[in-house]
Order: C-alpha cells, then structure tokens, then sequence
C-alpha cells in the first residue's frame, strides 16, 4: 500500500516502514506527526483519488538535519561589489509507522 501526500507543499510518494527527508517540521524527535493531505491512495488493486481518500497518514520524527550550504554570491565587475551569504536548509527525517 501506498499514498501521496501533500507536505509543506511538496508531494512525496510514501510507504509504510520508509524514511524520508522532508521541509522542516515542527516538533522533536519521537515526536508523531499525522498528515491529513493525502492525494492518492492505493491499496491492493483499489485506487482512490481526490475527495474519495478517505486515508490519513502517520509518521514520527526521526531527527532534523541541515542540507547542504548553498552560497549565493553577486558582484558587479569594475565596481568594487561583492556580496556573499550562504545558507543550509533545514530538513527533517520521518519515518512513515501507519497508512489508515
């Protein structure tokens, strides 16, 4: 069995058991989490999409991270500009416990 579901704006496919990073969300680690925004739901050979999911998907926190540094540099020749900020995203690990 598997969903999609909505988080934080993105669409991720899930299964039951798996891991995955998403945009951070509140809350710490062992802390459960349950997305009601499911797009897409497939169990067995039925699939129901749209307002016909009637499926809520739970999930606990595994821990947060930081993606990679991303620098975003400018500068203007022959002027003397330069600008540099750099930034990591930060992301949180879940794993999925329970599609119901």
């Amino acid at each position: 069995m598997f969903a999609v579901v909505k988080i934080a704006g993105q669409q991720f496919k899930v299964q039951q058991g798996q891991n995955l990073y998403v945009p951070h969300l509140s809350g710490k680690a062992g802390d459960t989490v349950e997305f009601s925004d499911v797009l897409l739901a497939n169990s067995g050979d039925a699939i129901s999409v749209g307002a016909d999911v009637k499926v809520k998907v739970k999930a606990e926190i595994v821990k947060e991270v930081q993606g990679d540094k991303v620098i975003a540099f400018k500068m203007k020749r022959r002027k003397g500009f330069r600008k540099k900020h750099g930034h990591r995203t930060l992301y949180t690990q879940i794993k999925v416990t329970d599609i119901a």
